[in-house]
């Protein structure tokens, strides 16, 4: 009986490890104590630190601790974070954005994209509610902006525009796929600057910068980009999934989380790269800035300040290799700007069109990316021909199960011929009772003699494995699933089954606590799950036997706040499981105790009969 009972511990031990270290090693990690940092250098000591401080030796970002580009007048007293996001976009001209997924407008103060609401996205399910707001203006708590410049070569006086040059619009009324910007500022000295916007349908911006030389002598400038964040936004905070700076520099992807930068020894992090991307990320959404010429040298930047006593966050490029324009002579220079939804096919199809190197990685696909990504594309794929995320996650279970499906018969057979070996083996277990080694021997002699194997039962457990995390992977961080409704109560695959057991699935107006949140798919998962566990006979040893009975409920609760696309793919397999099962074992002429083992487990069936 050894042999059995520890087959049966390693498949239980393999279940759990699937299951609650799943839980265990992605939960949100523990936020760290306010007050346990050291103060931060203040913006305005970093910038004032020059060259020397930021690592750039031909040119200089201006600083990001310069004095709001957005503050209305007279209200330098007044706490910012009680300003408004709508007194803020007040505070300086704007030129608007419409296009048919964005919204917003550009800043003219400072020609920053700080204003954008994504058209498509709401923050819930309702559908009255509010769209996702992006990027904000400076001077709010929680201020997200982009902007481009130019950095003068080291040494040189010029005099260039700041966050606070207010520039006048040339052309254009609006911003629209169908409609250019250009934004025009003379610095008074013989150098005439001009900012081309263009924006396509979806989330990439183009913005070109040119120089007009009249200035009697030529000069050398340098362009950058940079994206700004003020806080720590609201994060999932799941180990799974990558929140904060981020880009692809020499080629590397980097992640650099807001926890992390905030250490000492990290709070400035540079790298040099010919072309590449960064930004900063969040689960769904994105800001990132791309030169546009993936073959130019630039230094690539990560860096935290501080700023009126609140976390800055900030990533930046600067080109490596300045533009010399002579006297009489123009120059121009374009990056990209990519802010909005990561929907995977649109950023796949960015990397493709203007060579961005590994932008796909702006997706968080994980160490399974090998089966992740194609997972994404089969469901994507079936949701486009079944018009349901829900219908497409059944339909590929039933894929993955016919790709699986020799494995798994093998597996299957091996355990009907297991059962038909039963008495034999019971009769070496009462043959052998006092020779535990003598048992072993004849046990093994046994199952090579008809070629099965006592672990053939765990391949199929051992094969979900990879599947399950990718699955799982794909529901948590592509917005594809985001709010995707299946059928009746479940209105967002990605989010845990709203209902409850304890509050009579909604019929009692009350909220039980998140552990408590056991709804109609976790149940009837577990009901699937126990009943493919009756369709073995139930095991001679009690102690077995009760962890059998007791591991249904046991998974009902671990799984119940997990996506309910998970639950529901674990169901629907568990049901294709059992069909399968019980197909090949009468195949095999195995004898099949389901209902024997339900009466059995439930005795008013028995009463009944």
């Amino acid at each position: 009986m050894r042999d059995e009972q520890r087959n049966f511990l390693i498949a239980i031990a393999l279940s759990m490890a699937i299951i609650v270290g799943w839980q265990i090693f992605f939960a949100p990690p523990p936020q760290k104590t306010p007050g346990t940092q050291q103060p931060a250098a203040t913006a305005q000591q970093q910038g004032a630190g020059g060259n020397a401080a930021s690592g750039i030796t031909s040119g200089e970002i201006p600083s990001a601790g310069q004095p709001s580009a957005s503050a209305p007048a007279g209200t330098e007293g007044v706490p910012q974070a009680a300003m408004s996001r709508e007194q803020m976009l007040k505070a300086a001209p704007r030129v608007a954005i419409d296009t048919p997924s964005l919204r917003g407008s550009i800043s003219l103060k400072g020609a920053r994209l700080d204003d954008l609401v994504l058209k498509k996205y709401r923050e819930t399910v309702e559908p009255d509610s509010a769209n996702i707001v992006l990027l904000k203006p400076e001077g709010l708590a929680d201020a997200y902006f982009v902007e481009t410049g130019w950095a003068p070569a080291a040494g040189a006086q010029v005099k260039l525009p700041t966050p606070q040059t207010l520039w006048e619009v040339e052309k254009g009324a609006k911003l629209a796929p169908d409609s250019a910007v250009v934004l025009k500022w003379d610095n008074g000295e013989g150098l005439i600057f001009r900012r081309t916007f263009t924006v396509d349908e979806n989330y990439m911006f183009s913005v070109e910068q040119t120089v007009e030389n009249r200035s009697g002598k030529p000069v050398t400038l340098f362009p950058y980009a940079r994206v700004q964040r003020h806080g720590i936004p609201e994060l999932e905070g799941f180990f799974i999934l990558h929140e904060g700076l981020i880009g692809v520099l020499g080629g590397e992807l980097q992640e650099i989380t807001y926890g992390d930068i905030k250490e000492d020894d990290a709070r400035l992090q540079k790298r040099d790269s010919t072309g590449g991307w960064l930004g900063i990320t969040d689960k769904y959404w994105a800001a990132t800035i791309i030169p546009a010429d993936q073959k130019a040298p630039i230094l690539g930047r990560f860096l935290y300040l501080t700023k009126n006593g609140r976390d800055v966050f900030q990533a930046d490029w600067l080109a490596k290799n300045g533009i010399t324009v002579a006297d009489g002579a123009s120059a121009s220079t374009k990056a990209l700007v990519f802010s909005g939804a990561k929907e995977v096919a649109l950023v796949d199809g960015y990397e493709r069109k203007f060579g961005i190197d590994r932008f796909e990685l702006l997706i968080d696909w994980g160490w399974f990316y090998f089966i992740t990504k194609p997972m994404f594309w089969l469901l994507h794929y079936l949701y486009q021909w079944l018009g349901n995320y829900g219908l497409a996650i059944l339909a590929a279970t039933v894929v993955i199960k016919l790709v699986m499906f020799p494995l798994s018969n093998k597996a299957y057979a091996s355990m009907a011929e297991m059962k038909k070996l039963h008495p034999e083996m019971m009769r070496i277990r009462e043959l052998y009772k006092d020779d535990p080694m003598q048992q072993q021997k004849a046990m093994m002699e046994l199952y090579r003699k008809h070629k099965v194997s006592p672990m053939a039962g765990c391949l199929p457990m051992l094969v979900q494995i990879p599947i399950f995390f990718a699955l799982y992977k794909v529901l948590f961080v592509t917005i594809d699933m985001r709010h995707q409704p299946f059928l009746g109560w479940i209105k967002d695959l990605s989010a845990p089954d709203p209902t409850s057991i304890f509050n009579l699935f909604g019929l009692i107006p009350w909220d039980p606590p998140l552990f408590l949140q056991i709804g109609v798919l976790p149940i009837l998962m577990g009901l699937t799950m126990w009943v493919q566990m009756k369709l073995n006979p139930p095991p001679p040893d009690p102690i077995q036997k009760r962890l059998f009975d007791f591991m249904p409920i046991l998974f009902v609760f671990i799984l119940a706040p997990f996506p309910a696309g998970l639950v529901l793919y674990w169901t629907w397999n568990n049901i294709l499981s059992i069909m399968q099962q019980y197909y090949i074992m009468r195949k095999h002429g195995a004898e099949i105790h389901l209902w024997q083992n339900l009466k059995e487990s439930l005795p008013f069936l028995g009463k009944k009969a």
